[in-house]
């Protein structure tokens, strides 16, 4: 994959985020024009979904954007941190190498958006809906409570390695009754995050990372966790059925005794 000069930039300022102890403000965003609501409403108005607004690189920072349809804007590397788009229509947006640190994104609209290297720390996403979307990025301590990620491409991409793995970092992460089923989250990482109640039926989660994470109650049948670790995870009264886990990983996990393992490959031997 080739990159331009611009996105060049805005990866190496994700990456820079990444190792920043604290959120940069919106003084901190040399090169990154602030608009105001009024100048983001005017500049979606003159747009449609068939000829989308431009928003790349722009400041957006702090604002109340809640609602609003933005059309399948691209919003490539703009800095979200802090705004509140609850309930706002994202739907096919591209949202690469963006910026949405502690952002409001409750009940919003993300179906099939482009969210590739995306900066997610500490949003709220707690029921939006991400299905068909592409996903990548830091979405440590994100709060996915009831959200839909159904058919969502989470895995991680093998075809930048010179940069490290990029994969999806869902790490405490609150994912209580999610619908992850048919999603593609190979690789990803989901240590000490909560998955208890959530829909993970069919998905494929091989070499995924579950260290301390609560699958209690979660449906994870005919998933792929081949591959996969599985250390201090508890399944108890989860619904094994059909799932693989050939070659995975297992540690300290408990509660595969009370879950619905029939069918069920690759478990441990004392607990088939």
């Amino acid at each position: 994959m080739s990159f331009c000069p611009r996105r060049l930039r805005a990866i190496g300022l994700v990456m820079a985020a990444v190792l920043l102890p604290r959120e940069p403000s919106a003084a901190e965003w040399p090169g990154y024009e602030k608009l105001t609501r009024e100048q983001v409403v005017a500049a979606l108005a003159k747009t449609s979904a068939s000829a989308p607004a431009d928003l790349y690189s722009k400041n957006l920072s702090g604002l109340d954007l809640s609602g609003i349809d933005f059309k399948g804007a691209n919003l490539a590397a703009a800095v979200l941190n802090r705004s509140n788009l609850a309930s706002a229509n994202l739907s096919r947006c591209n949202l690469t190498v963006s910026f949405a640190e502690g952002t409001n994104l409750a009940n919003a609209n993300l179906q099939g958006a482009m969210m590739f290297s995306m900066q997610l720390q500490g949003a709220n996403l707690k029921g939006a809906n991400l299905s068909g979307a592409r996903l990548i990025g830091d979405l440590r301590r994100v709060n996915l409570e009831q959200a839909v990620l159904a058919k969502v491409d989470g895995a991680a991409d093998m075809k930048n390695q010179s940069m490290g793995l990029m994969r999806a970092n869902i790490l405490s992460a609150n994912l209580r009754g999610a619908d992850l089923s048919g999603s593609d989250f190979s690789r990803a990482d989901f240590s000490f995050s909560d998955l208890s109640g959530a829909n993970l039926a069919g998905a494929k989660l091989s070499g995924a990372e579950f260290s301390g994470t609560d699958m209690r109650g979660a449906n994870l049948a005919g998933a792929d966790l081949s591959g996969s670790s599985l250390i201090d995870t508890d399944f108890t009264g989860a619904n094994l059925a059909d799932a693989n886990f050939t070659a995975a990983t297992f540690r300290s996990v408990r509660g595969i005794d009370h879950a619905n393992t029939r069918g069920a490959r690759g478990l441990p031997a004392r607990t088939r």
